[in-house]
Parts: C-alpha cells; structure tokens; sequence
C-alpha cells in the first residue's frame, strides 16, 4: 500500500521564486536526481565538527554570521483556534476577513525596507548576513490533517543553533507548517560545510493538537489556567517554536507557551542530552507566545524581564547573582497595527556583543536604559517589520557568534 501526502491547489514554480529549477512531481525522476547527488553527500559526512560554519552558545557573544527573515511573500495566516490562544481578541477579525491572503502591500515593501536596511547597519557592523529563499506563503497546501496557507519567513521562530548544530523546529500553528522551506538552500550550504543539521519530528497539527474548549474561558481564566500548565495547544505530540527558548552557555531556558508544549520541551532536552541544562520558566501572562520579549538575556548575567510578566523562578536568578533589569515602557503609538506580537518587542533586541545592541531607533526610553548599562545602542527603525510578528530578535537567528560553551548559573 502506498501512503500519498496530498499538496493540492500547489503550483511549486511559484513558491521558490529566485530557483530556475522545474520541480518535478515524479518519483522516479526525483529519485535519480538523488543518485546524482549522492556523491556529494558521501563527502560530507566526513567533513570534523571542528570546521563547522555554524557555532553559537549563547544571546551576546561577538556576532559574525546571522540570517535575516524576509517580508515578501507575508501572508496573513487563517484565523485557527491556534491563533486565538495566541493574540488578543480585537485583532481576530482581521485574521477572519484576511487569512490566506498577502499582508498590505504597501505595509510589506516598508517592512521590507527596513529589514534591508537593517542588513545594510550589520554588514558595517562587521557581521555577515544571509537571507532566505523568497517564498509565496499565499499558497495553499492540504495535508492529511488540515488545509493552510504559508505566513512569514522568520528565522528565530524556526530555527536554533546549539553548539554547532542548527535545529528546526516543529512549529506550533498550521500557518507555519511549511516555513522550512524559505531555509532549505541554507540549511543545506551549512550541513554541506560541517554543520549537524536536525530537523524536530514533523508533527500531524490534527485537530487533537488543539483543545477547542480552551478559548470558551474569559482572559483572566486563562491566566489562571497558564498557571496550571495548561495552554491551547495539547500534549497530543511534540510541537514548540525555537523562539520559546533563550540560551545561556550550558543553561537553556524555555517556556511552555500557545505554541511550545511539554512534550516539545522533553524532546529538546532528551535531543540536547547531559551537556546542557533545560530550565522551564514561567510568567503572569495569559499569552505566552515566545519568550523573548518577555525574558531576553543580553549579557552574561544580565537579563532583560518584562515588568508586567513577572518570573516566577525569578529567584533561581537572584541566588546566581544576576542583574534583573526592568525595561521601560514602550514608546510604540497605539494606532499602530500590531496584529501578531504586543509592544513589548521594544525590548526584543539583537546583541552584536556584550558592548553593542541593535535597538529601535523610535524607542528612545529603551535607548538610555542601555546607554545607563554602558551598552553602545545601534539605532534601527523595524516599526513595519514589527507589524508582521516581530522585532529584531525574531527576524533572525545568529549562526555563528565567537565564544565558548561556558556556564552562568
């Protein structure tokens, strides 16, 4: 008996838009494109860890290779019961009247602009900066379980490098079930070049991933319910999005969120093994969706917290001499849209190093804080490129950062 995956309503030429290549749906014709390359692949497996493109252990070590996502081809994902555990109700509609279809253009192309030039700012920097494939997330595709359209390539949500392994991750909404794809050319560039290469087990995304009684409760009993560990997204399988997790040498810390959930978290600590240490956080917040504008580690022993989301194994931190800072107030005007994140992304920031942070230029209350810590601000405006789902954390995944595997607690 043969198992058929059934993409429907796919037309691939247009999904990858820079590779000239046809893509074939015949079997045969893609198994002799294997053989082809199979020598290929038979070099590479000898190629020592040693040499490995990818390297990175922590948040702040010295940045020398990072991905940067890509605004084109956003596309506003269908309004699930995944997403309603993730965002706040006023934005549903908008999810209702538009998922499936490509953000505002107009929005898109400023978006776009500022992610070049935050490009631009970091190759002065000194970093090397690589992009993904263009990818049209407008596209649709059915699986066994459910039919979906794409959302936006954004690296960090996707993508963690440990060591000198990158890892995919699972991912937790529907919207997102394909986005492996805009990474596939540089997945393979690094695996080519010595890097391990692990991609989380795929999971179904069925309807029993989801508890559909979940958003029947008001947001304070949802809070009260986070506080129980339970959360829209089930145990049914393994999910979590890379963004749930921050990295601090031998110590990774993670929360169970809308999208990351316990049996996602046992999978990367039984992945990951003895050499590194899982801690599973907590916070007051009824939508917990990436950690990294709640919880964000800018330097070794120095961590940023939310100071509406208070911690509470805060004090596992305190005990290890940590610095607590509270970042201030976003700056962000209300009539700005935010359909996916909160404002807090003023404090999803990109260390270069401990010395250097790349921040909103708009955010200049977050700009002195840094300035008080004797941190050098880069000033960059990502205000439309927030409006897609976040700040310059999420658009991208550091490669490589100069350092060694050390610990902190």
């Amino acid at each position: 008996m043969m198992l058929r995956f059934c993409l429907r309503e796919v037309n691939m030429s247009r999904i990858f838009k820079p590779i000239s290549l046809r893509t074939s749906t015949n079997v045969s014709t893609a198994f002799r494109g294997f053989l082809h390359r199979s020598s290929t692949i038979a070099n590479v497996s000898n190629i020592p860890s040693s040499t490995s493109p990818v390297c990175s252990y922590n948040e702040w070590d010295h940045l020398e290779e990072v991905i940067v996502g890509r605004a084109e081809g956003a596309t506003v994902p269908p309004l699930t019961v995944g997403i309603k555990g993730s965002t706040v109700e006023e934005n549903w509609n908008f999810f209702s009247k538009y998922g499936g279809r490509n953000f505002p253009l107009d929005h898109v192309n400023k978006a776009r602009a500022e992610l070049d030039e935050f490009c631009s700012v970091l190759r002065r920097e000194g970093v090397t900066v690589r992009r993904p494939d263009i990818v049209d997330f407008s596209v649709k595709y059915t699986t066994p379980d459910f039919t979906s359209t794409g959302q936006v390539a954004m690296p960090r949500d996707l993508l963690i490098v440990i060591g000198d392994e990158i890892i995919e991750s699972p991912m937790g909404w529907r919207s997102r079930f394909f986005e492996y794809r805009a990474y596939r050319s540089l997945l393979k560039e690094y695996f080519n070049g010595g890097a391990k290469w692990t991609a989380a087990p795929k999971p179904q995304m069925s309807d029993e991933l989801y508890d559909e009684e979940y958003m029947k409760y008001s947001v304070e009993e949802r809070q009260k319910l986070a506080t129980q560990g339970r959360f829209v997204t089930t145990e049914f399988e393994p999910c979590f999005d890379a963004a749930d997790f921050i990295r601090a040498g031998k110590d990774i810390f993670v929360q169970r969120s809308q999208v990351t959930n316990n049996m996602g978290i046992e999978w990367m600590r039984r992945h990951l093994g003895d050499k590194y240490n899982i801690h599973v956080l907590s916070f007051d917040d009824p939508h917990p969706l990436h950690i990294d504008s709640t919880f964000n580690i800018i330097g070794p022993g120095i961590v940023l917290l939310n100071p509406i989301r208070p911690c509470n194994q805060i004090n596992m931190f305190k005990k290890a001499g940590w610095k607590i800072v509270h970042p201030p107030k976003p700056m962000m005007p209300d009539d700005h849209p935010l359909w996916l994140t909160s404002k807090w992304l003023s404090m999803n920031v990109l260390m270069l190093d401990p010395t250097r942070v790349v921040v909103d230029k708009n955010e200049k209350s977050t700009i002195e804080m840094f300035e008080k810590l004797g941190i050098k601000t880069i000033p960059v405006s990502l205000r439309f490129a927030n409006s897609l789902g976040g700040g310059f954390h999420c658009w991208t995944c550091d490669v490589r950062r100069r350092g060694k595997l050390e610990s902190y607690l």
